[in-house]
């Protein structure tokens, strides 16, 4: 059997080549180096919290071995296999009383779905629009906010773009067809079928899928953006036909022109009299000339709608999109549409004309949690080179929405909303019940993370600032929760805490005491994008060291008793914390710093009784 990666980087080598069909896939299946290198995917399916939650058939990916690899790939090689309807979920969405439906796989499922997902990746990833930037390697939502920020200046409208139950209504014939461009192997496209076909089950009540690719598939990601690469053709087909002129060719307004010439009459005058000119008129001149540059600089300088020059900018981010349009409000009206027929006729989906807005650029539009606007300011601003310039005129913003990082206060039930006799708003920290019974590391630990995680996502805003009024009030917050926990007030939790100006907390280490301190870095803009922590081809050499999970299970060895056994399996925990240390095999994991423990059927069977 070939190495799995060699396998993968192959078909990437290939995929370059647009007009190559992929044949003998479904071959790789039969390949149980794949499946190892499948759950050592920690990512998805190894070290990922899901890993652990039973599907439909109850099963998890707890006892992994090469026995139950080599029965998966019999049922393949067999036509035998069919996939367990997904368990459904539901789970509540961020900041709303909705609800939005989770599919639980069977381990399994999860396990084929993981090696499919892979080849899919290696063929199709390499040839995706670079607009696109959702379930991506070395994408994130601060690439595709980092694509606007640079590419959406001086755009007059954005078209805000919203697909109704986008996952949930993807044509599968026209999926299949899309994927039949690149693949010839009937047998690796009827898997396919299998997965779309597989059903839900929901109080115990089995449910036939029609369309769409369930929330919770480890397969809907690549699959989405193979089902909405289209889109991404289809926009870039349209800013060709679309875009006239260049930015040079922008017209001056009349106004800036006018402005310009006196400027530049001023100096001239000035250049031909000055050495005859005394200091005090010299001094007159240059305040006049001054008056005169501010004046220039305070007027609108390219002509707003202009027909020799029209462009539009496009991103997405998953099933999300917005449009920036240099053009008239008529533009951006005849793109909206036009996409919506095209998502229509050719994609068999149905855009909001509700959610799908129109916004001038001088408002904000949202997209991907931020607040997006184009700055008209005049204002200008010394450069480091001397010059002067307006900096901030039709350059885009990206913005924190107020209600963000309030509804985070709100939701970590930190804060509470008073009305003064005014009726204005006056924020009061509240203290947190749920974390008064943790240690005093814990709590500080758990507001640290909440506040890294917000400036994280908001840090490439430019008012990133204000994620520190979020900080200050959970700082009063965590002050309360400390009071409330020892019985005392906030200034003696101050007195007992605070060392060299920082809010500080000792907790012991197995090398000796350690201080953690309350998060004082600030909040400054970063200019650099943030790629997200998923990875679509991951670092695969992990695999291949002498301790990795296969050649544990390769060694025959029990690694809780120490027995020779050739039917050895993987015994897995959620989470470490979960271990209590009561046991001898949980002591070993502890003690190991491992999910997994290689045991004996023996031991495996004890350790579950």
């Amino acid at each position: 059997m070939r190495n799995p990666i060699a396998v993968l980087k192959s078909l990437t080598e290939k995929s370059k080549d647009v007009s190559y069909k992929f044949q003998r896939l479904y071959r790789n299946l039969y390949n149980p180096d794949f499946y190892w290198l499948a759950y050592k995917n920690y990512k998805n399916i190894y070290a990922n919290k899901g890993s652990m939650t039973a599907g439909a058939d109850e099963s998890t990916m707890d006892n992994m071995s090469d026995a139950r690899i080599e029965k998966i790939i019999c049922s393949l090689k067999s036509g035998a296999y069919k996939p367990k309807p997904a368990r459904r979920e539901y789970i509540a969405k961020k900041n709303s009383k909705k609800k939005r439906p989770l599919g639980i796989l069977s381990g399994d499922d999860k396990l084929v779905q993981e090696v499919v997902r892979m080849i899919l990746e290696s063929i199709f990833e390499p040839n995706f629009s670079k607009r696109s930037h959702g379930f991506r390697p070395k994408k994130s939502c601060h690439t595709a906010l980092k694509q606007i920020h640079d590419t959406f200046t001086g755009a007059h409208w954005f078209v805000e773009g919203d697909i109704e139950a986008c996952f949930d209504s993807f044509d599968h014939h026209v999926l299949i067809d899309l994927l039949r461009k690149r693949i010839d192997d009937e047998a690796f496209i009827a898997l396919m079928w299998k997965f779309l076909k597989a059903g839900y089950m929901e109080q115990w009540q089995y449910h036939k899928t029609y369309c769409g690719t369930p929330q919770g598939s480890g397969i809907s990601p690549i699959l989405a953006n193979i089902y909405l690469d289209e889109l991404d053709r289809f926009m870039e087909d349209y800013k060709a036909d679309y875009d006239i002129g260049s930015s040079k060719q922008r017209r001056f307004t009349h106004e800036y022109h006018i402005a310009k010439h006196k400027v530049e009459r001023y100096k001239l005058k000035g250049k031909a009299c000055w050495d005859s000119l005394t200091d005090s008129e010299r001094k007159l001149r240059a305040k006049t000339l001054k008056s005169l540059q501010r004046e220039m600089r305070s007027t609108t300088a390219s002509v707003p709608l202009n027909d020799s020059y029209k462009t539009i900018q496009y991103v997405r981010y998953a099933d999300d999109f917005i449009i920036g349009v240099i053009g008239s409000k008529e533009d951006a009206q005849q793109i909206k549409s036009d996409v919506k027929r095209f998502l229509a006729d050719r994609l068999k989906l149905k855009m909001s004309d509700e959610k799908t807005k129109i916004t001038h650029t001088g408002d904000r539009a949202r997209f991907l949690g931020y607040d997006i606007t184009v700055s008209r300011e005049q204002v200008a601003k010394r450069l480091k080179n001397g010059n002067t310039q307006r900096c901030h005129s039709y350059v885009v913003q990206l913005l924190v929405p107020r209600e963000k990082w309030v509804g985070k206060l709100l939701e970590y039930k930190a804060m509470k909303v008073i009305l003064n006799e005014n009726g204005r708003e006056k924020y009061k920290s509240l203290h947190r019940g749920k974390l008064i019974n943790k240690s005093d590391i814990e709590i500080l630990s758990a507001y640290n993370s909440e506040i890294r995680g917000l400036y994280n996502f908001y840090s490439i805003a430019n008012d990133s600032y204000k994620i520190g009024i979020f900080a200050n009030i959970m700082k009063y917050s965590m002050f309360k929760t400390f009071a409330n926990k020892y019985k005392t007030n906030v200034h003696r939790i101050k007195d007992r805490f605070f060392q060299n100006g920082n809010f500080t907390v000792e907790y012991q280490t197995k090398s000796g005491k350690n201080q953690a301190v309350y998060y004082n870095k600030g909040f400054k803009r970063k200019l650099d994008a943030m790629t997200a922590e998923v990875s679509i081809l991951p670092q695969y050499q992990k695999y291949d060291r002498f301790n990795s999970l296969k050649n544990r299970i390769k060694l025959g060895l029990c690694e809780l008793c120490g027995k020779k056994s050739s039917d050895i399996a993987l015994h897995q925990v959620a989470k470490m914390k979960d271990l209590t240390g009561n046991t001898a095999w949980e002591l070993l994991m502890l003690e190991r710093r491992r999910k997994t423990l290689a045991v004996c059927p023996q031991c495996h069977s004890k350790i579950h009784s």
